[in-house]
């Protein structure tokens, strides 16, 4: 008898180091400690705490959902819903920036903005961003984050959208027990009823041989 495929409760663990909205994220958020130290006050700024922690939070909860997500599809959910919300306020910080000192958020039309959106699209590093933030000014480093936070949003609610389907079809941990428990629970019994059945076949040719045997001896003289 062929056996059933196993069927597994824990999911498969996502390599979060490798998520190209962590690597963003993660980029962002070195990206925005440098921002900081540069063109924000040390001292006596809430904005700095809060665009900082925005920053961390973004990264962080995407780490925690992660690993979370073995065994718990809907804290894996909650929390990256979370780290898109932190991000989204650290963009509104950053556009904050740029209105109160009198600087454009770069539109799309712009050709500095495009370049910059190609740029961004095909890097995730802060290695990469680098050698370029210490030669920008404020204007340019607040529209690449905010680039960035545009970039790692959009990969994030499409990734978030993919695990809402898979939830759906495969359900959570509780579901996938379930399903394991039934799974095995049927492959016992398919596995019992062909026991019966050869059994009962065993004992219908035991009877024919009997039978056979004993048509012999009442033959011989």
């Amino acid at each position: 008898m062929e056996s059933t495929p196993n069927r597994t409760v824990l999911k498969k663990a996502v390599v979060w180091q490798n998520l190209y909205f962590y690597r963003k994220s993660d980029a962002l958020y070195q990206l925005t400690v440098e921002f900081c130290k540069r063109f924000l006050p040390p001292y006596g700024d809430r904005t700095v705490d809060q665009m900082v922690q925005a920053a961390r939070s973004g990264k962080q909860n995407i780490v925690e959902g992660s690993e979370d997500g073995l065994t718990s599809s809907e804290m894996e959910l909650k929390l990256l819903n979370v780290a898109r919300g932190s991000l989204q306020e650290l963009r509104s910080d950053y556009q904050d920036y740029l209105n109160t000192h009198h600087l454009p958020v770069w539109e799309p039309q712009n050709e500095r903005q495009q370049r910059l959106r190609e740029y961004c699209h095909a890097h995730n590093d802060y290695i990469d961003y680098e050698p370029l933030v210490v030669k920008m000014n404020d204007e340019e480093m607040a529209n690449l984050a905010l680039t960035l936070c545009h970039q790692t949003d959009k990969l994030m609610f499409a990734y978030i959208k993919k695990l809402e389907k898979q939830f759906v079809t495969e359900g959570g941990i509780k579901e996938r027990m379930y399903a394991a428990r039934t799974g095995y629970r049927q492959e016992q019994d398919a596995h019992q009823r062909a026991l019966e059945t050869e059994n009962r076949q065993l004992k219908a040719e035991n009877q024919r041989l009997k039978a056979e045997i004993a048509e012999l001896k009442a033959r011989k003289p």
